[in-house]
Order: structure tokens, then C-alpha cells, then sequence
């Protein structure tokens, strides 16, 4: 088995075992996460494969096959998203007619209560909060992200915030616990781009007036807000309990960012 930085290649498998037990060799020398954080080996494969797989053309077939069906598993049993071809996930709004743009970034519609200036999107729809949370497990991955959409950057920063809400529930052992630490992440400052502290210098621009700034500023809180509820449904199970499939993913870095 050879390790080949962070990424996984055909050729570190060995063909005479299962795809889990291959799975396990990479978690063994790789991953080194806590143990009670890993509940079976499909769960040790999800975090060895979303974003790290990479085909090559000299992969038998009989082995693709093995890793692809063992990859429909992951998904169908803890709601992980997986693409077998190692590709970041990016927002499907690509569409921006007649969507305000603050900052560089669209303000797309949220389905939300919450006040603030974010257009009212259907409650049967996916919204960008849905695709953040969906997509978080498998993007959180990733080292480098390719925008392909104005969308994208918000979603790139929706995923850092989750990465950083994750890790303030850690040791959180109730919803009662996890809904305060949130609470108390809520009433922190949220910079916007050109400020000190916002987390990715060059991804948004600059405001060119005081209300471009409040505005964005209106829109980063409500959608955080919202985030955080959602997040929560997720990261608890309904008796109050930390959700293991979610609660290990607090020790990853979204883009090697350093999570305050």
C-alpha cells in the first residue's frame, strides 16, 4: 500500500482484496482518525474517497466495479455525496437573471424566515443552504476548488462556515449544548470582503460603498443563520444526540483553512 500525498490512486490497491479491506489499509496509515468516530469501514471509505479517487485507464474492470458499487453503498447508507471521478460538487445556479449582486456575489433566495435582504425561495426547492449542506462531506475534501459560477463562491464560503460550525460542536454532546455554541458563532462580527478577517482575500470584491457593504454584510448573517439551523437538524440525531455520520467531519480543513 503506498500513499501518494492526499491522494488515493488505483496502483495503492491491492487487487486481492475487497474494497474494504483496502479501504481500512488507507485509513490505517492515512487518515488516523479517532476510532469511536468510525462506525464501519463504509464510513472509513467515504472519507478516503470523496475527493480523493482518481481513475487511471490501467484499472482492471473487475476492480472499477468493486469500488463504484462499494460507493453507491457509502452513499445509499449515510447520505454522503461521492463522486467517483474525485470532481468537487458546484452550485447548479447558474442562472443569474435577475439576481442582485452584492460584493461580486449573487443573493440568491433562501427558503427562509429569517429577516433579512435574501429574495424568499419556494419551500419545495433546493436553495444554495441545501446544496452547501448536501455537498459539504464530499467538497470538505478538497485542497482547491474550481469556480465554474458566481454561485460557486458562495458556496465555497458556506462550506467553510459548516467546516467552522462543525468544529465549535465538537464536544457538544447535547442539541442544547450544540444550539448555544451556534448561537454564540452567530453573534460574532462577519466581515465582508476588503475587512480584516474575511476568510478569502481575492474570492469576492471589494465593496465600492458603505450600504454595498451592509448589504452583503445583511445577506452573510441571514444566510448563516440559516445554515446554522439546518446544520443542526443534520448534526444531531432527533433524542438530542451528536450525528457520528456528521460530528467526525469536524477535524477536516476545507481548503487547508485554518478554522478559528
Amino acid at each position: 500500500m503506498r500513499i501518494f500525498g492526499d491522494k488515493v490512486h488505483e496502483s495503492d490497491f491491492d487487487e486481492g482484496q475487497d474494497a474494504e479491506s483496502n479501504a481500512n489499509m488507507v485509513y490505517a496509515s492515512h487518515l488516523q482518525l479517532p476510532s469511536p468516530l468510525i462506525p464501519n469501514s463504509l464510513f472509513i471509505s467515504s472519507l478516503i474517497f470523496a475527493g480523493k479517487y482518481h481513475p487511471s485507464p490501467s484499472i482492471s474492470k473487475s476492480l472499477a466495479g468493486e469500488i463504484t458499487y462499494l460507493f453507491s453503498q457509502i452513499q445509499e447508507r449515510t447520505g454522503i455525496m461521492i463522486d467517483v471521478m474525485g470532481n468537487v460538487y458546484h452550485s447548479s445556479f447558474v442562472d443569474e437573471e435577475g439576481i442582485s449582486k452584492a460584493c461580486g456575489c449573487p443573493l440568491l433566495p433562501l427558503k427562509s424566515h429569517i429577516r433579512g435582504p435574501a429574495p424568499v425561495s419556494e419551500q419545495d426547492t433546493t436553495d444554495i443552504v441545501d446544496e452547501a449542506i448536501t455537498f459539504f462531506r464530499a467538497n470538505v475534501f478538497f485542497k482547491n476548488f474550481d469556480i465554474k459560477s458566481s454561485s460557486d463562491k458562495l458556496l465555497i464560503y458556506l462550506t467553510l462556515y459548516i467546516n467552522i460550525a462543525l468544529k465549535r460542536l465538537e464536544g457538544c454532546r447535547t442539541l442544547a449544548e450544540g444550539t448555544k455554541a451556534i448561537i454564540n458563532l452567530g453573534l460574532e462580527n462577519v466581515p465582508v470582503p476588503g475587512e480584516a478577517g474575511f476568510p478569502f482575500p481575492g474570492l469576492f470584491s471589494p465593496a465600492q460603498s458603505q450600504k454595498e457593504a451592509e448589504l452583503f454584510r445583511n445577506y452573510l448573517k441571514q444566510i448563516r443563520e440559516e445554515t446554522s439551523g439546518r446544520l443542526l437538524s443534520v448534526a444531531y440525531r432527533p433524542n438530542g444526540t451528536p450525528n457520528k455520520w456528521w460530528s467526525a467531519f469536524s477535524k477536516r480543513k476545507f481548503m487547508n483553512m485554518v478554522l478559528p
